[in-house]
């Protein structure tokens, strides 16, 4: 009898952790690509594949992202190896209590690219820890 309570019990555990936990392919904050951003009309051309060339990388949370020296970083994926490569990184400065932010091409950064390919792209920490990531394809 013991032993069917203690089954039981465990049972009613791992049923009970299942309800209560959610799993998510990406939680907060999120990271995503468009063409530009403009002061009146906001984001244009939100996707996930460009053309070769400048592209705005922009990043949204329900929280504050509590960073002030961040990086944009571009890996790109080596056919041959089958692994992603790092290709470029971008400094920037925002303010810890942003929860949207965009980033793009400046006098200090050129956010743009120039080849081909699939590539994973980050918002780093000034530690170098990720913020958010998301795969880009950039076309021709």
């Amino acid at each position: 009898m013991n032993y069917k309570f203690s089954l039981l019990f465990l049972f009613i555990a791992i049923f009970s952790a299942g309800l209560v936990k959610n799993t998510f392919a990406q939680s907060e904050p999120v990271l995503y690509f468009c063409e530009k951003y403009d002061a009146d009309k906001g984001e244009i051309g939100v996707g996930d594949r460009f053309y070769t060339g400048p592209i705005t990388v922009v990043v949204k949370s329900s929280h504050a992202l509590l960073c002030d020296d961040v990086h944009i970083q571009f890996d790109r994926y080596n056919e041959s190896t089958g692994k992603f490569e790092y290709y470029k990184k971008f400094s920037y400065t925002i303010t810890p209590t942003d929860k949207y932010v965009y980033f793009r091409t400046n006098s200090e950064s050129e956010l743009k690219f120039d080849n081909t390919g699939f590539y994973r792209v980050f918002l780093l920490d000034h530690k170098d820890k990720t913020v958010a990531s998301a795969l880009v394809e950039i076309i021709r």
